[in-house]
């Protein structure tokens, strides 16, 4: 139960007094930095304790200055927790300060231990606050300021949420799978699903989309489990958290679009580290040029001035699809290139030369061979394991693109 206790020990207490009655042990951190001799007596772990763990020594923290305070409190609460190997779960109460500095840490945890941050903040863009983690934001509703009738049931839900996720966690399904990551978009759907059914079935490859039991595959259903990330920007970096934790043996990442929203500008973009867990930890890699013909963007309002004059599909009221150009995808490939060159694993990569969307294929309205030529010969003339690039002459949603990814995903794991 983290919180700055010098300010909000009255809510805290409320919350950590309902998951000890709930039967969950509590263990009160404080995070303060103005005041924290005032807590001292109401926590487990005080601010001093915490604060000792930043690198540069709890002087470091109470520098005197809110702003620097909180900085360096954040450092030391993320070392301060990677450090203990007996947190069952977290809860924190905060507003936008407070919340900027707990979520840090509870990003560093792994996926799958409980995280609630009740925050004053939650009904707005969480993304800064929760990333690739499994953060559950609750909206305050009203200020963490006090007790009243609405902030008791808020704090009484957060504090039950918690409770009963440690006291009850749901069991670990299929944990003695291999787990594969995949990425998929709406657009990649028809080949993900028909990989997916194939490693479901063993990993056996069939030209007729079926796949079987005896196909040359592992085994039954229960060789591989399938992770599928939808590649929204957040969906590639969470593949790679789970990668960078161990929890994931194998990636195929067949949707890289994320790519084009970073080098272009989209608002699904990847972060300037993707493929860089993949290429710490070495695990076996297939990947490919998946929804690299788009752009995203939001309704057709948001698109920006700068590409008004450019190839636009409005996949939904919501969502705008901008075509990539020859320079784009030129640049594109050389950025894929570049981190496919400092894997340290076994990888592949596929390039379909059909097309590498459901828009991009012959009557599609993204279907442009020079755009995606560009994009190929980028990736062919900049990786230094040519032999690693393979030149697949169907469409990514072919039934022979599935059968040639289930091959290389063999391969790389030979």
């Amino acid at each position: 139960m983290i919180g700055t206790y010098d300010t909000k020990s009255d809510e805290l207490r409320f919350v950590a007094d309902l998951i000890a009655a709930a039967g969950v042990g509590v263990c009160r951190v404080d995070v303060s930095t103005q005041d924290p001799d005032r807590a001292a007596a109401q926590v487990d772990v005080g601010a001093a304790e915490v604060a000792a763990h930043h690198p540069g020594g709890a002087d470091a923290v109470f520098t005197g200055d809110r702003g620097s305070a909180v900085v360096a409190m954040t450092s030391a609460l993320r070392a301060f927790l990677t450090a203990r190997d007996d947190v069952g779960g977290v809860l924190a109460l905060g507003g936008s300060g407070g919340t900027a500095l707990v979520t840090p840490a509870m990003r560093d945890l792994p996926v799958g231990v409980p995280k609630v941050m009740v925050s004053t903040v939650a009904s707005g863009d969480t993304a800064p606050y929760v990333g690739a983690s499994d953060i559950a934001m609750l909206h305050a509703v009203t200020d963490i300021a006090g007790l009243n009738r609405i902030s008791r049931r808020v704090l009484g839900n957060a504090a039950h949420m918690l409770a009963g996720a440690v006291a009850a966690p749901a069991p670990s399904a299929q944990a003695d799978r291999p787990a594969v990551g995949v990425t998929m978009f709406g657009v990649t759907t028809p080949c993900v699903t028909a990989v997916r059914e194939r490693l479901d079935r063993g990993g056996g490859d069939n030209s007729d989309g079926g796949g079987s039991d005896d196909s040359g595959g592992s085994g039954d259903g229960g060789d591989v489990d399938a992770l599928v990330f939808h590649a929204t920007g957040s969906g590639g970096a969470s593949m790679e958290k789970l990668v960078g934790s161990g929890l994931i043996d194998s990636v195929l990442d067949l949707t890289t679009t994320e790519v084009a929203d970073l080098l272009v500008g989209g608002v699904m973009a990847a972060c300037e580290d993707r493929l860089d867990a993949i290429a710490r930890t070495g695990v076996p890699y297939v990947g490919s040029c998946g929804a690299l013909d788009m752009v995203n963007f939001g309704s057709v309002a948001t698109l920006p001035e700068r590409f008004a004059d450019r190839l636009i599909y409005e996949h939904n009221p919501a969502v705008t699809l901008m075509r990539t150009t020859v320079e784009e995808n030129r640049a594109i490939g050389q950025w894929l290139a570049r981190k496919l060159n400092a894997l340290t694993g076994p990888w592949l990569f596929l390039l379909p030369l059909g097309g590498v969307s459901a828009l991009d294929a012959p009557g599609q309205p993204f279907h442009d061979p020079a755009a995606d030529t560009a994009l190929f010969d980028a990736i062919t003339a900049g990786v230094r394991a040519a032999d690693r690039v393979r030149r697949v002459p169907h469409h990514i949603n072919d039934p022979e693109f599935a059968d040639a990814v289930l091959a290389a995903w063999r391969e790389v794991q030979a």
